[in-house]
């Protein structure tokens, strides 16, 4: 945690050159994933534990609704991007969790409502997270497009997703920061296309 070693200048500055440090491409990559399952109908899951959970509905709020114009909220016809966070249905997490093991509740969920051509955005700092795994194997195995959100030297889940942005940093409040920052430019991209 490199707060405990920097005044809040120095911590600020730093986050600055790591923003800097991203690949923009592996930005506009999920932008664009994200936008092809918009043109043709498909559904994007995402999945996080802990921070990086947070992150995940946050994106998925932000993608249901910030992709809007407001004068577009009341219209019937307007088409809209399919966007579902798996750590947001609690009862199903906690049944799964609870009765078979904490490493299926997001896999489980994608078996009820994923089809090919769908999108799964993975979100995990360390890389490793056993439940993040499955889901993307399972959703690798069964046709979905994936794209991994990693930091520290990017775990399993880097080499693993098809698509991915890595944060090198082995910090992961830092971690999940970036990735936030990176997902408030996707969205202003895709309202961008879907809304101007």
């Amino acid at each position: 945690m490199l707060g405990t070693k920097l005044d809040a200048l120095a911590f600020l500055e730093r986050v600055g050159v790591e923003l800097r440090r991203i690949d923009p491409v592996e930005v506009k990559n999920l932008s664009d994933a994200i936008y092809e399952c918009y043109l043709n109908d498909r559904t994007v899951f995402i999945c996080g534990n802990g921070g990086s959970g947070s992150n995940a509905s946050h994106l998925c709020e932000d993608l249901g609704k910030g992709t809007l114009k407001r004068e577009d909220f009341d219209r019937d016809d307007k088409k809209r991007l399919r966007v579902l966070s798996l750590t947001d249905n609690t009862p199903y997490i906690l049944a799964w969790g609870n009765d078979e093991g904490f490493e299926r509740v997001f896999v489980e969920q994608l078996k009820n409502l994923a089809r090919p051509g769908d999108l799964l955005i993975a979100i995990s700092g360390s890389g490793n997270s056993p439940n993040i795994l499955r889901a993307v194997e399972w959703a690798n195995r069964n046709g979905l497009k994936t794209y991994g959100c990693t930091g520290f030297n990017g775990g399993k889940l880097r080499a693993l997703a098809h698509q991915g942005m890595h944060v090198p940093l082995d910090d992961m409040g830092i971690v999940e920061s970036i990735h936030l920052t990176a997902f408030h430019w996707v969205i202003d991209d895709l309202y961008r296309r879907i809304s101007l």
